[in-house]
This record gives C-alpha cells, structure tokens and sequence, in this order.
C-alpha cells in the first residue's frame, strides 16, 4: 500500500509562503534593487512578514468554525513559530544593524518612541508562547498552558497597533500610509470577534447547516439523476 504524502499542500503552502520574504529580500540585496535605506526597509519587510503571519495563525481557527477545516487547527503553531522568527529577525535588525548594540542610545529611542514600547512589549510577550508552543510544555503546565496561549489575542492587537503607530498617518483623517495597518486592524477585528462565545457558536451552527443543506441538494441530484 502506497504510503501517504508526509506533507499536506495546506503544509507545504505555510513553509513557503513563510520562508518566501527571506528568499525575496536576498535575492533583491544580491540584484541590488533595494531602496537607499536598505535598513530601514529590512525592518519593514521583516517586521510585516511577522505580523501577517501572527495574524493567519489568528485566523485558523475561526475559519474552521466556518468551512470545518480541522487541519487549520494543527497548523496553527507552525504559523505562530513563523511569525516570532521574523519578529526576531526584525528586532535582531533594529538593535544591530540600526542601531549597532548602542545600548544607551536603544534605550532612549525607546523612551521617545511609544510605538517601539509597543513593539517590544509584543516581542517579550512572545517569547514565552513561542517557548512553550511544544506539546511537552502542554502537558507540563496543563490548564495554565491554554491560559498562557490565550495571551495571543493581546498580542495580536498590540502588533498591529506598533505597526499603525510606525507609519507616518492619521486615521482620523486617512491621510498617509494606513491603508496596510487598516487592512491589518480590520481583518484581526473581524475575526476577533468572530471568536466571541455566543457568534462562535452561531456561525458553528450556521456553517453545520449550510453544510447539511449542501449534502440533502447533491443527494436530491443524484437521486433525480438515477
């Protein structure tokens, strides 16, 4: 009997679409397209490939409540682990290549840039998830793993908030560079609500509806047809 394929097209996908901005920005560096700040574009890049990919590992689940796609659950924390590597990747760039390991220098920056506390706060409250993502710290901490793991729905706003707050903008107004914090701050509220105890379980029960009534249509057609 022929062996299943280790990796599922849903799998395969993630990895590539995740490794997809490293491989893009070397290529870019080694054609020398990049623009005349390529630090500070480095930091961008990096730092919006991290929050894409916290946001898509947000998404799994409310997405199998409404398509009933249990895989998504399982690639919830490859997406979760993505996205703390180009966190780190980006925070790694800040305090080395922007600002050479000026500690001194760092610190002050962060005392004047309320957006860069935010930034930093989100990356410390990482850190512990990406840590303890591994099914033995599940079994280790038990009910307190959940709890520790739900921190992500604080996490995702504040990642998007450090994002919005960076980009010269007013939202009052739709001035400036806020189309992609908006976009950002849409969908994670979206779906954020979505995650709401009594919307859950309607949109569970409508999807199972839905789904039923899609069942009883091709069962009437092949009927008819026979």
């Amino acid at each position: 009997m022929k062996k299943s394929s280790r990796y599922t097209p849903l799998q395969i996908a993630i990895h590539v679409y995740a490794w997809s901005a490293l491989v893009w920005i070397i290529i870019e560096l080694l054609m020398g397209s990049f623009s005349i700040n390529p630090i500070q574009e480095l930091e961008q890049r990096t730092g919006r490939h991290a929050i894409t990919l916290l946001v898509m590992s947000l998404l799994c689940t409310p997405l199998n409540t409404l398509f009933k796609f249990p895989e998504l659950l399982k690639r919830r924390r490859t997406l979760g682990l993505y996205a703390f590597m180009y966190a780190t990747i980006h925070v790694i760039i800040f305090v080395d290549l922007d600002y050479g390991l000026a500690w001194s220098l760092i610190l002050q920056t962060i005392v004047e840039k309320p957006y860069i506390i935010v930034g930093l706060t989100t990356f410390l409250m990482l850190i512990p998830l990406a840590i303890t993502s591994f099914d033995i710290w599940k079994k280790r901490l038990g009910k307190n793993w959940k709890r520790l793991h739900q921190t992500v729905y604080i996490i995702g706003p504040l990642a998007v908030i450090h994002y919005f707050m960076s980009k010269k903008g007013d939202f009052f107004t739709f001035s400036g560079d806020i189309v992609r914090p908006l976009i950002y701050g849409l969908i994670l509220a979206i779906f954020l609500i979505m995650r709401i105890p009594p919307i859950r379980k309607y949109l569970a029960s409508l999807s199972t509806r839905i789904l039923s009534l899609r069942f009883r249509k091709n069962s009437q057609i092949k009927a008819d047809a026979s």
